[in-house]
């Protein structure tokens, strides 16, 4: 007997093709066992998942065979199927593009007997003791008052729950005695535990093997992320998908991981753009991780000093007779031992000479702290010595022959180089454009100043009279493999005296020494054309200061400081700054949000197009417009709603970086205050977007981004 199974495959995104395919079979296969399947010339990986009625499929003569099973694999569960289909359908992507992609590249390209050589050296490991050396059991420390709260909140409500601790406040301890409570009650229990970037991986880990390894062995303990080498991945998911893995430690991508028996789910940091997946299926892994938790039954926590404005506002309290707030609060404002929040320090640069990279009242204290045995940290999010080189003779600037952007002069290597698609080339003896030799800079980047502050604080010494050392991380200084773990060790060892770095070193570290941060040039966030660039910026400078009197007793002693140089410096973000008040930022964003009728209090879309042409790209945009507003008009939802309660959609216009090596970037927004109605017009307006591109066939490529982080 011939079966017809409906198949998940990653389809190419021009194709149109966007459910599942089918294929004949001589027997019926259960939903998430994974197949090779024939497509066009090639063979690919397969998700067999739930088949069509049996009305509506084709007939199995007509269709190719499956060309293998791979054997030895659990089927991936219903839940997990449902979690791609969601954000397929949420997200506006194919469900195979997103169910492949959710899968390890090496399982990919495996045939079902390379499949089974690895399997057998899979298991034969997880029963093998590992080697390493063993691990000392770190004893848990006594939670404070308001952690112990917040791990009674947490066991005895169902969630999601919002932790907003400040930094310093022991979220952390918070996150693993949870876990702990978790896999000590039930011995199948998984926990995800998600951070925003890789380079925060390390020192997780090793605070979680020293907790968990003792009692439930290193092999408990996995990580996913893109910094591993793909036998490293597929050795992680496979511990995870066969419940041999109890916590696993990852980046966004670990949300879309086929964990059965996930009970736990935590988002630290969970404001930090670094969950928004910016290219293919553009997902939110914050967003996917609430709806995991409903979909697994599974407690989600949300941790951060800074909450994103969504999250701050779902868990707002209401009104009596209101609905409850869609997540649950857990307050933690004070320190772990006694610690105190450093104070906040504004520099008025209006009333320093010109070009002053550094204020005289910074400098002093930067040296008053080194001599006293502390650590200072610079923050500029800028890397390169100087983002512009520029003749003073006839204004000719570094601008990239390929991006709208101008080439980073970096004087470490005397070359010119374009941040976006990469072209390097020497500088110039002179000027280009008339000959000039006298060639100038225009601002400045993390190398410009490691090397002012060497000159500035020549002589400086340390309390063992050695000289002050500076050091500088930033992504050219982590460039080799290992680097960056290197020289947060030495941060840590008391090896560094002042740290220049861009937001790298703003989040996540435990520096326990580092007395005072200097946030230098933050004004350009306070005037940007997005939205959401006050509240990074308010982020970025807590999360920095957050670095400062983590040591309570050296807190004690010597006050820590966040030293902001600023030309605006009563601004009202600085003010809410000065004053830690997040709670009152928040509130002075979100006024402004909903009186423009800015996301969390409308849904938004972006469709963005590249092609050669700038004029090609807002071509398709607008004819795209115009079918959108056509669909518009048929959509009986929307024939009885007042003005501007439907959905709306914008003319079309560069992107704000409008091109990239040599490919010209449009962009148009969608937005309505309803995002049940906005997902409903995207869903039917997407295969009209693929008519439409058939028209226009000098784009390049196209994509639809819900709910973009940049515009």
């Amino acid at each position: 007997m011939t079966c017809v199974l409906s198949v998940l495959v990653q389809t190419p995104a021009h194709s149109g093709l966007g459910g599942a395919l089918h294929y004949a079979h001589t027997q019926d296969l259960p939903v998430g066992t994974l197949v090779r399947v024939p497509l066009g010339n090639r063979e690919t990986l397969g998700v067999v998942v739930t088949p069509l009625p049996a009305e509506e499929r084709p007939p199995g003569a007509n269709l190719r065979p499956i060309s293998a099973v791979l054997e030895g694999l659990q089927p991936l569960g219903s839940r997990w199927i449902e979690l791609i289909e969601f954000t397929a359908r949420y997200y506006q992507r194919s469900p195979g593009e997103v169910a492949l992609t959710a899968l390890p590249p090496a399982l990919r390209d495996l045939a079902p007997l390379q499949l089974a050589r690895r399997l057998k050296r899979h298991h034969t490991h997880q029963a093998t003791p590992t080697d390493a050396a063993p691990v000392t059991e770190a004893p848990a420390p006594i939670p404070s008052p308001e952690q112990q709260l917040a791990l009674d909140t947490i066991e005895s409500q169902t969630g999601p729950f919002l932790v907003f601790g400040s930094t310093g406040s022991g979220k952390t301890e918070v996150y693993l005695r949870s876990v702990e409570t978790l896999l000590a009650r039930d011995p199948q229990a998984q926990a995800l535990i998600m951070v925003p970037e890789i380079n925060l991986t390390p020192q997780l880990e090793s605070r979680v093997h020293q907790r968990f390894a003792p009692r439930w062995g290193a092999q408990a303990i996995v990580s996913m992320h893109s910094g591993l080498t793909p036998a490293q991945r597929l050795r992680s998911w496979l511990s995870a998908h066969h419940g041999q893995a109890r916590i696993i430690l990852g980046t966004r991508m670990a949300i879309l991981a086929s964990m059965p028996h996930l009970q736990l789910i935590v988002v630290d940091e969970e404001h930090d753009p670094s969950y928004k997946q910016q290219e293919g299926a553009r997902y939110s892994a914050r967003d996917l991780a609430v709806y995991r938790g409903r979909l697994d039954q599974a407690k989600v926590i949300l941790g951060s000093a800074t909450p994103s404005l969504e999250s701050w506002q779902h868990s707002e309290a209401t009104a009596p007779g209101q609905a409850p707030p869609r997540y649950q609060r857990i307050a933690m404002p004070s320190r772990i031992g006694q610690g105190v929040l450093p104070q906040v320090r504004r520099v008025d640069m209006n009333l320093q000479p010109r070009q002053t990279l550094f204020s005289g009242v910074l400098l002093d204290a930067m040296r008053e702290r080194v001599k006293v045995g502390e650590q200072v940290l610079v923050l500029l999010n800028r890397r390169g010595y100087s983002p512009v080189l520029h003749c003073r003779s006839c204004g000719w600037k570094s601008e990239c022959m390929h991006c709208s952007a101008f080439r980073v002069f970096h004087k470490i290597d005397r070359t010119l180089r374009c941040h976006h698609c990469g072209q390097t080339d020497r500088v110039p003896r002179h000027c280009p454009s008339c000959g000039d030799a006298d060639l100038g800079m225009l601002g400045r980047g993390t190398e410009m100043l490691e090397e002012q502050l060497a000159d500035l604080l020549t002589g400086l010494t340390r309390p063992d009279g050695q000289a002050v050392r500076i050091a500088r991380i930033d992504a050219d200084s982590t460039r080799r493999q290992g680097a960056l773990a290197q020289q947060l060790a030495e941060v840590h060892a008391g090896d560094v005296d002042i740290l220049v770095g861009t937001q790298m070193i703003a989040k996540g570290h435990d520096f326990r020494r580092v007395g005072l941060v200097a946030a230098l040039d933050p004004d350009g966030a306070l005037f940007s054309s997005d939205f959401r660039a006050p509240e990074r910026l308010f982020a970025l400078l807590m999360q920095a200061g957050g670095r400062a009197g983590r040591d309570a007793a050296l807190s004690r002693t010597h006050p820590s400081e966040l030293w902001v140089q600023t030309f605006h410096p009563q601004h009202p973000l600085f003010e809410a700054l000065r004053q830690h008040d997040y709670p009152a930022f928040a509130r002075q964003q979100l006024d402004e949000r909903a009186q423009a009728g800015m996301p969390p209090f409308s849904a938004q879309a972006l469709v963005r197009a590249e092609a050669r042409q700038q004029e090609a790209a807002q071509a398709f945009l607008n004819a795209a417009r115009e079918a959108g507003d056509a669909l518009l008009a048929q959509m009986p939802e929307l024939a009885h709603l007042e003005p501007g309660m439907g959905v709306h959609l914008f003319t079309a216009v560069p992107m704000s970086l409008q091109r990239v090596a040599n490919v010209e970037r449009a962009q148009m927004l969608i937005e309505s205050p309803s995002r049940a109605l906005l997902q409903r017009f995207l869903a039917q307006w997407h295969p009209v977007l693929h008519e439409v591109r058939q028209q226009h066939r000098q784009v390049i490529r196209w994509a639809v981004d819900v709910d973009p982080q940049a515009i």
